[in-house]
């Protein structure tokens, strides 16, 4: 895979700027400029220059892509360091593969990063990695933590939320066996179950999921200029620290709210010693007798099961100060749903019974402590049925998905909330969920698709992902599309899918009701994205359709969206070899599209059907234009994909010799990795 090309140079501008991503822009820089004046002027040591990115690019180049986040962030590789910088590299189970960017530094015992402060800021998140345990149960480390040069504080960073092994569901144990040794593998390409004689498989197998992240709040405002550094000190547990990324943020103060019920005044515990479960439920049955809402002040509230709500609003005092943690709890039999454990989370009644409605939750964050995937199990940090009801500013942690939903439902508003280090999806809009969306929203380093639409059983219809960010998702895709009616995807910003799937997948399997209507996919970034498809042996495409269950003919319109530093192809269309010749892909049609950089190709198509471009520009392009194998029956009439040129299409891509459907199969091309994406 890649291993040697810059890919954070060469800033550069995006089409489609808008009006508040240049405010934004405008005032970081503003930020750093006066912050600069202020270092110079106090007596303190000049830091390193703060290089801001977002997705690891310069911000400029995805102005007016995904969502508009409260932090900054500054990728460790950027900073001035003692320890070493690792990658780039696009290979699944590596540190840096999974890395933001795809590079990171890696410190020794003694070695430090240091970051310089972009704009005031009183909180910081950190993205790191430390080794896990020999037994597989993770460990804990020190990471002391320097604002200006004062004195350090200490983060205890731990790798018990991270260090999976083996095959889906994966394994917490380093030295277990396969779990599926009946399964096709790549790494003997061959059963093992089957072979003689058996293959060894050597272990820890296929480790992955290395990082976690860690909120600190500052205790005081520092100003643009001031140095953040962070050490791995002598003596620490840890042999090697990875310091993947530093956000930093102004949090402000806590938010109030006076005349709500005040759940610590019903008996919740904001120290974190007690359970308060029950004294949340008294608050709610207090807040809709009197119809007020209730209120949960700073502190940390020990919760170790579903919170059910109806027809209530709950606000914390901000996500940085209200938290609500809980652990996971094993159940004595399981439950009607086959959970065999629950935890903290917040959760409307089943659909089954009409769900629940007017639910209104904001201001605090969840901990969960789910550490292994168990897909049964109901651990999501929300979940139920929540019908015309809003989500707003939560901070969504270690739970098994951070929102999951089994519709019908209808008409749910998620925004500006994170999700971060989930073992399985972000969200789940799951069965029959309709007229909702999530948006302004921020996803990082989920075990499955970051944002999903699954139309099993039940088609989804009229849902929008808008503006969002989902970063480094460990396995999957970042945005995923099973199924369902008029749906929309625009302006999002996808970066880094490490395996065995792709920024954005349109895909009939799992059990999805199929396409109909239209599927808008407008105006979104990719960057580094198409991974490597482990049972196939093959790469994928930034965005990727797949027709599995049945065909893909609804009426989907691919507009305005860049596909930057593609690892494989931008543009992948396939169906599965044993379903060929009865499923096919039409009714594609991409336009205004960007394309800069692709490994192998723009377009690969590996099924029968059609689509058409129009004002599709491609550049860097390091294969044949086109890779139309068609359903792989080489006939004298060409593939039986074909493409229809709809004119502006720049870059000599899309040559007049590959249409309508000239064979130009290679089943594996050679990797040639692109320069890094520049201003258009």
């Amino acid at each position: 895979m890649y291993g040697s090309f810059d890919e954070d140079a060469a800033p550069g501008r995006r089409r489609r700027r808008i009006a508040r991503a240049a405010a934004v822009t405008a005032a970081v820089a503003l930020s750093v400029l006066t912050g600069g004046a202020a270092a110079a002027a106090a007596p303190r040591a000049a830091g390193p220059a703060p290089v801001v990115t977002r997705a690891a690019l310069d911000p400029s180049l995805v102005a007016g892509r995904g969502a508009a986040v409260g932090f900054l962030e500054q990728e460790a590789e950027h900073a001035r360091t003692t320890g070493t910088v690792i990658g780039p590299d696009r290979s699944a189970y590596t540190l840096a593969g999974e890395a933001s960017g795809r590079r990171a530094v890696r410190l020794t015992p003694g070695q430090y990063v240091e970051f310089t402060l972009p704009a005031a800021a009183d909180a910081i998140t950190v993205r790191y990695s430390i080794p896990d345990s020999p037994d597989g149960g993770g460990i804990t480390a020190p990471l002391d933590v320097a604002v200006d040069h004062g004195r350090p504080r200490t983060m205890t960073l731990t790798s018990q939320y991270a260090w999976l092994y083996n095959q889906y569901p994966f394994s917490n144990d380093p030295d277990a066996g396969l779990l599926h040794p009946d399964w096709w593998i790549t790494e003997c390409s061959c059963v093992p179950a089957a072979t003689t004689p058996a293959p060894t498989i050597s272990t820890p197998f296929r480790p992955h999921h290395f990082y976690d992240q860690q909120r600190l709040l500052l205790g005081r405002t520092h100003r643009a200029g001031e140095i953040v550094r962070l050490t791995a000190p002598a003596g620490s547990a840890a042999a090697w620290t990875i310091i993947d990324l530093l956000d930093s943020e102004l949090v402000g103060p806590p938010h109030v709210a006076p005349h709500a019920v005040n759940a610590v005044a019903l008996g919740a515990d904001p120290s974190g010693q007690r359970d308060s479960a029950d004294a949340l439920d008294r608050a709610i049955a207090a807040a809709r007798r009197t119809h007020r809402t209730v209120y949960l002040p700073p502190g940390t509230y020990q919760v170790n099961r579903h919170i059910i709500v109806d027809d209530v609003t709950i606000e914390g005092a901000g996500n940085w100060y209200t938290v609500i943690r809980g652990r996971e709890v094993a159940l004595d039999t399981p439950a009607p749903d086959g959970s065999v454990h629950t935890g903290v989370g917040f959760y409307g009644r089943d659909a089954a019974v009409g769900g629940s409605s007017n639910v209104h939750l904001s201001g605090f964050a969840i901990e969960g402590d789910v550490r292994e995937r168990i897909d049964l199990d109901q651990v999501n940090a929300i979940g139920g049925a929540l019908n015309h009801s809003t989500i707003d500013g939560l901070y969504l942690h270690h739970t098994k998905v951070g929102m999951w939903f089994d519709g019908p439902m209808t008409d749910l508003r998620v925004t500006d909330t994170v999700i971060a280090d989930q073992i399985a999806d972000g969200v789940n809009f799951h069965t029959g969920v309709t007229h909702s969306s999530v948006s302004n929203s921020f996803v990082r380093n989920t075990g499955d698709d970051g944002l999903a639409m699954w139309s099993e059983r039940t088609g989804n219809a009229h849902n929008t992902f808008n503006h969002n960010t989902v970063q480094s998702p460990v396995l999957a895709n970042g945005i995923a599309l099973y199924g369902g009616t008029d749906n929309t995807v625009s302006h999002n910003l996808v970066a880094d899918p490490v395996r065995e799937g792709s920024a954005i997948q349109v895909g009939t399997r799992f059990g999805a009701e199929p396409f109909t209507g239209h599927l808008w996919i407008t105006d979104n970034t990719t960057v580094r994205a198409g991974t490597y498809e482990l049972n196939w042996n093959i790469g994928l495409g930034a965005i990727w359709f797949y027709a599995l269950d049945r065909s893909i003919d609804a009426d989907i319109q691919v507009v305005g969206d860049a596909f930057l530093d593609n690892t494989y192809n931008a543009i992948m269309l396939v169906s599965d070899w044993p379903v060929k010749d009865q499923v096919s892909i039409t009714g594609v049609h991409f336009q205004d599209i960007r394309v800069d950089g692709t490994g192998t190709s723009v377009v690969s198509a590996r099924t029968a059907g059609a689509a058409s471009f129009a004002d599709v520009d491609a550049r860097n392009v390091g294969a044949v234009g086109v890779n139309n194998c068609g359903s792989f029956h080489f006939t004298p009439a060409g593939s039986e994909f074909s493409l229809t040129d709809l004119g502006g299409n720049d870059g000599g891509w899309l040559a007049p010799w590959l249409l309508p459907n000239t064979i130009t199969c290679d089943d594996r091309p050679a990797v040639v990795p692109p320069p890094a994406p520049a201003a258009w």
